[in-house]
């Protein structure tokens, strides 16, 4: 049988159909425009999603035995809002994970609410990224749509919406929401009170891997397939690249290394870091998982590349990088903020320690590097509520990069494990509709038999050292300088 995963990014969809064995057959993707209207906010037209998606179905499946496709799930850009009107018609623009207007509601939220009681109702704290203080942000800024919301949803639940005709969202991406009571895996009563919203706006709760209907008649027609294709829930983006990297079960860690940055830990039990630097989400295997998120990874060397160098060959800038841990330019990678551990959507990209005998490749450096710290802070955390990581799977398109995962290594001081496959979201939500139609009995089932790791970095010792070093020289920097960034914000 074949199965598709969907992958909702936030500049493409990415669309790959594997078969029961877990090979992949084909991968499509579709772009479709980004919208900043104005300096740090960030939107998208969910029908953009939608009809990209169509088109790239329709080319996925154009050479394939269209009788053999089982099932369909997606992996999606978490935490953005979508509003739909008693006519499913769309209110507004999608306002997206990365926009960052939302400082007066999140400060709202955790000052006046408080974080004792954010983190007693949902398990997590309000971040400017998040959707209930969207929806605070669009109660008071555009109270007219907010009268007209009959339903609210997730980027890749408005997909499984158009395809099914079900309302529905998943556990993993529900949490991301601070709507959602994460230990009990609920929507959280007293959330939808402090957000005026009724629990009939909100979609019926799916764990992650389990069918929510089959694909509309007429679209099954449109493409060519049987009305008994089923769909299953999916995930958030970050869960559903853990499994497809394989990160289910107890212990297990992923960093990814895509337009945001995240480590992923997966965990047998629920926790809640007493700090909330990091997030406490259900996963899509049926069980938790903390993460650690910077809105700005694989972006800062982008944005470095293509804005400022002005050149697409990174491979040969990276090239002339040969003194690893002796860099004495450092880079705050915050380009749209921060999330974790810093909390702090004023803080902004920032360069020090240039001298006169500073290099393109130094600064280049700096960027990979800062990114490695950032994650590293994360690390930290987890390793301060104990919990002992000594190897970790890596996925996204930073991670194409031989150099940047040797810097990573070495910056975390354990091994890099790189998988076969590093399609990542979208592997992730083919193995969850392979789950939903029987193929696998569980998620960690269908990890155990289709991820294999085909290489592994290990760190350095001296180098571990060195970069020790630098970490700790890193991590002075932004408590010195944040007291700077609302004034440049």
């Amino acid at each position: 049988m074949l199965y598709v995963g969907i992958d909702l990014g936030t500049s493409a969809v990415k669309l790959l159909l594997m078969d029961e064995k877990g090979q992949i057959r084909k991968v499509v993707s579709k772009e479709y425009p980004l919208y900043f209207p104005h300096p740090g906010w960030s939107e998208q037209n969910p029908q953009d999603w939608y009809g990209q998606s169509v088109e790239g179905l329709k080319e996925l499946l154009a050479d394939c035995d269209k009788s053999q496709v089982a099932g369909i799930s997606f992996g999606g850009q978490m935490h953005g809002l979508v509003i739909l009107d008693e006519e499913d018609q769309v209110i507004r623009p999608a306002i997206l994970w990365n926009d960052g207007r939302t400082t007066e509601e999140t400060e709202y939220l955790n000052q006046v609410i408080g974080k004792e009681k954010l983190s007693e109702y949902t398990a997590n704290i309000a971040f400017a990224g998040f959707t209930a203080p969207k929806l605070l942000w669009v109660k008071k800024n555009e109270p007219e749509n907010f009268a007209r919301i009959s339903r609210i949803m997730l980027p890749k639940d408005y997909l499984a919406y158009r395809l099914t005709g079900v309302f529905c969202t998943d556990v993993s991406d529900a949490s991301g929401m601070l709507l959602f009571d994460v230990k009990n895996r609920c929507w959280s009563r007293e959330m939808m009170e402090i957000c005026s919203v009724r629990e009939e706006q909100l979609a019926r709760i799916y764990e992650s891997y389990e069918a929510v209907g089959c694909v509309k008649p007429e679209l099954a027609k449109e493409l060519g397939l049987s009305e008994a294709v089923k769909v299953a829930a999916g995930a958030g983006d970050n869960a559903a690249a853990a499994v497809g990297t394989g990160t289910v079960g107890d212990g297990r860690c992923n960093i990814s290394l895509g337009t945001s940055g995240t480590i992923f830990i997966s965990s047998d039990q629920f926790g809640v870091d007493k700090y909330n630097a990091l997030h406490s989400f259900a996963h899509a295997d049926g069980h938790y998982h903390l993460m650690g998120c910077m809105l700005s990874a694989a972006s800062c060397n982008k944005w470095w590349m293509d804005e400022i160098l002005r050149t697409s060959n990174y491979e040969e800038e990276q090239r002339q990088i040969e003194k690893l841990g002796e860099n004495h330019v450092y880079f705050l990678p915050y380009l749209m903020g921060e999330r974790s551990p810093h909390n702090d959507p004023a803080a902004r990209g920032t360069f020090i320690g240039m001298t006169m005998d500073t290099t393109r490749w130094d600064m280049t450096q700096a960027v990979l590097e800062g990114v490695a710290f950032a994650l590293r802070d994360s690390f930290e955390v987890a390793k301060s509520l104990g919990i002992e990581i000594r190897r970790t799977k890596i996925c996204g398109g930073g991670a194409k990069s031989p150099l940047w995962k040797t810097i990573i290594a070495n910056v975390l001081g354990i091994r890099v494990d790189v998988i076969e496959s590093e399609e990542g979201p979208a592997m992730g939500g083919a193995m969850l509709a392979a789950v939903a139609c029987g193929e696998y009995p569980d998620v960690e089932a269908a990890a155990n038999a289709i991820v294999r790791i085909v290489d592994t970095i290990e760190p350095d010792p001296e180098l571990v050292k060195k970069y020790d070093a630098r970490y700790q020289q890193f991590r002075q920097i932004y408590p010195r300088v944040k007291e700077l960034f609302p004034a440049l914000a």
